[in-house]
C-alpha cells in the first residue's frame, strides 16, 4: 500500500510541468559550453609557436620568466621590427607575381630573425624552449577536423539514443566526454598532438555531438508556440559560447598567457562539465498532452483528413523517403557553404581588395579584422535569435526564402563591397546575420515539416548538410583563390543560394500520416 502511494506521488510530481524559463536557461548553459569547438583557433598560435618571435607574441611577461619592466623594454625594442613584419606579411598576401612573393618572403624571414635575436637577449633560453610546441598548422587543423567529424557522426547516434536513455542522461554523458576530454588533455600534455587529437578532437567532439541536439529537441516541445524563438536561443548560445571562450583565453582573461595551454584546457574541462550538469537539470520533456496556456494546436484549424503542419510525426526512416527532406537538405548545404566560405575569406579577400584600391596595409588589416571579429561574429549570434523569433511571426517557409534570397544577393555583392571599409562592415554584418539564421530556421522547419516527436533523431540527418557545405564552400573559395579569382567563388555560391531560395519556396508539408507498420 505504502509503495503504491509512493509511486503515485512520484508519478504526480513527474507530471507537474515546470516553468518554461528554466528550459531556456538550461539550453543556453549547455550550448554555451558546446560552442567550445569553434574556439579552437585561439589555441593554435601557442601550439604552432616555434621561434622566440612567435612565443613572445603569445605569452606575456609572467610566462616568459622576466619582469614587467624588462618585458616592456623588449617590446619597445621590437616595435619597429614587428610593424615591418606585419607590413611585409600583408604585401605577401596581396602579391600577384610569384617572383615578387618570393622576394617579400625572403625579406620577411630576415626581419623575423632580427626579432628572434632581440628576444633571445631578454628571455632566458630555457624558458623559450619550455614554451615552444612547434606543432604544424596541418596538425592543429587535423584536431579541429576530428572534432567536427566526431560532432557530426555522434550527433546522428545521439538522436537515436535520446528516446531510449532520456534527454538528461544524454546531456550528462555529453558533459562527461567534453569536460573530461579537455581536462585529461590538459593534465596529460597540453602540447602533444596525439593527446589533443584523441581527447579534445575525438572525445571532446563526441561530447558536443551528444549534447547539441538535446536543448533544441526539448525546447521545441516546451515551446510549440515559439519553435523558431527557442531554436534560435539555443543555437545562439553555441555561437556566443565560442566568442566567450576565445576572449577568456586571450583578450579578456589572458588565460593562455597567464597559466599556459595545459592549465587552460583543464580549467575549461571542469567548467564545461559543470555547465552541462547544471543545464541537464531542466532537460526533460513536458508531461504528455501538456500545452502552453492559451495555445491552440494548429490541427484545430486544419481541414478534415488533412492535419496541419507539424502535426504528423515522421520517423527518420520515413523522413528520408520524402522529397521535402532533400529540398531542406539542399537549402542548408548552400547556406552553410556560402557562409563558411565567407568566414574563411572574410579577412584575406578584403585585405587584397582594399590594398588594390590604394589603402595602406595597416588600414586594410584593421578594417578586415573589425569585419571578421566584430561585425560578422556579433551579427552571427544575434541573427540566430532574431530570425528564429521573426519566423514565428512570418512563418517558417517565408522566413527561409527571405533569408536565402538576401544571403544570395549579399554574397554576390560582397566582391564589390569588400574593397571599401564602410561597405565591408555592412556586408559582414548582413552576411553574418543571415548565416546565423540558418541554425535557428532549419531545426524549426524540420519540426514543422516532420513533427516534433522525433526531432532529436531527425534533425541530425538534416544537420549533415552543414558538414557537406563546410567541405564544399571553403574548398571552392580556396581553389579559385589559388588561381586569383575569389570573385568567381562568391558568384557561384551566391547563385546556388538564390537557387535554394527558389527550392525553399516550393516546399510543401507532407500531410499523409505514416501507417502503423511504417512507424514501427
Amino acid at each position: 500500500m505504502g509503495e503504491g502511494n509512493n509511486a503515485e506521488i512520484a508519478s504526480s510530481l513527474e507530471q507537474k510541468p515546470m516553468n518554461r524559463s528554466f528550459v531556456v536557461i538550461g539550453a543556453v548553459l549547455i550550448q554555451l559550453c558546446l560552442g567550445a569547438i569553434y574556439a579552437w583557433s585561439v589555441f593554435t598560435p601557442a601550439l604552432t609557436a616555434n621561434s622566440p618571435r612567435q612565443v613572445i607574441a603569445v605569452y606575456r611577461a609572467g610566462q616568459l620568466g622576466i619582469d614587467q619592466a624588462t618585458y616592456d623594454e623588449m617590446y619597445e625594442a621590437l616595435a619597429e621590427h614587428n610593424r615591418e613584419y606585419r607590413r611585409l606579411s600583408a604585401e605577401i598576401v596581396a602579391a600577384v607575381e610569384p617572383e615578387q612573393e618570393l622576394a617579400l618572403r625572403s625579406e620577411r624571414d630576415g626581419v623575423a630573425e632580427q626579432i628572434n635575436e632581440i628576444a633571445r637577449q631578454y628571455v632566458p633560453a630555457e624558458r623559450l624552449e619550455q614554451l615552444k610546441y612547434a606543432m604544424s598548422d596541418a596538425r592543429t587543423q587535423a584536431i579541429f577536423s576530428a572534432g567536427l567529424a566526431a560532432f557530426a557522426v555522434v550527433m546522428v547516434l545521439a538522436g537515436r539514443m535520446m528516446p531510449k536513455v532520456g534527454a538528461r542522461a544524454l546531456t550528462i554523458a555529453g558533459g562527461v566526454l567534453l569536460g573530461g576530454g579537455y581536462l585529461l588533455a590538459g593534465l596529460i600534455d597540453g602540447g602533444s598532438f596525439p593527446v589533443l587529437f584523441v581527447f579534445i578532437g575525438l572525445i571532446g567532439g563526441a561530447g558536443i555531438g551528444l549534447g547539441y541536439v538535446v536543448p533544441i529537441a526539448v525546447g521545441v516541445k516546451w515551446f510549440p508556440d515559439k519553435k523558431g524563438m527557442i531554436a534560435g536561443v539555443a543555437v545562439a548560445g553555441f555561437g556566443f559560447g565560442a566568442l566567450l571562450w576565445v576572449q577568456l583565453a586571450d583578450s579578456w582573461g589572458h588565460l593562455i598567457a597567464r597559466f599556459g595551454l595545459g592549465s587552460t584546457f583543464a580549467g575549461y574541462g571542469v567548467v564545461f562539465f559543470l555547465m552541462c550538469i547544471i543545464g541537464s537539470i531542466w532537460m526533460k520533456n513536458p508531461p504528455s498532452g501538456w500545452l502552453p496556456k492559451g495555445y491552440v494546436p494548429p490541427e484545430a484549424s486544419g481541414k478534415a483528413g488533412k492535419p496541419a503542419m507539424g502535426m504528423v510525426d515522421f520517423t527518420s526512416r520515413q523522413m528520408l523517403r520524402t522529397p521535402q527532406f532533400y529540398m531542406i537538405f539542399f537549402c542548408f548545404v548552400t547556406a552553410a557553404g556560402a557562409g563558411l566560405m565567407s568566414i574563411g575569406l572574410m579577412y584575406l579577400f578584403p585585405m587584397q581588395a582594399m590594398m588594390a584600391r590604394g589603402l595602406q596595409w595597416h588600414e586594410a588589416s584593421a578594417a578586415s579584422g573589425i569585419a571578421m571579429a566584430v561585425c560578422f561574429s556579433l551579427a552571427n549570434g544575434i541573427g540566430r535569435i532574431a530570425w528564429g523569433a521573426m519566423s514565428d511571426k512570418l512563418g517558417r517557409k517565408p522566413s527561409i526564402v527571405i533569408m536565402l534570397g538576401t544571403q544570395g544577393v549579399l554574397v554576390i555583392a560582397f566582391q564589390w563591397m569588400a574593397g571599401t571599409p564602410a561597405l565591408l562592415y555592412l556586408a559582414a554584418t548582413l552576411i553574418g546575420f543571415d548565416y546565423g539564421g540558418s541554425f535557428a530556421l532549419f531545426p524549426a522547419i524540420t519540426a514543422d515539416t516532420f513533427g516534433s516527436k522525433y526531432l532529436a533523431s531527425n534533425y541530425p540527418w538534416v544537420f549533415l548538410a552543414y558538414g557537406i557545405g563546410g567541405i564544399f564552400g571553403p574548398m571552392l573559395g580556396g581553389a579559385l583563390g589559388d588561381v586569383g579569382n575569389f570573385p568567381l567563388a562568391f558568384t557561384i555560391c551566391g547563385v546556388l543560394v538564390l537557387a535554394s531560395a527558389a527550392v525553399a519556396a516550393l516546399i510543401k508539408h507532407p500531410r499523409k500520416a505514416p501507417s502503423p507498420a511504417a512507424a514501427a
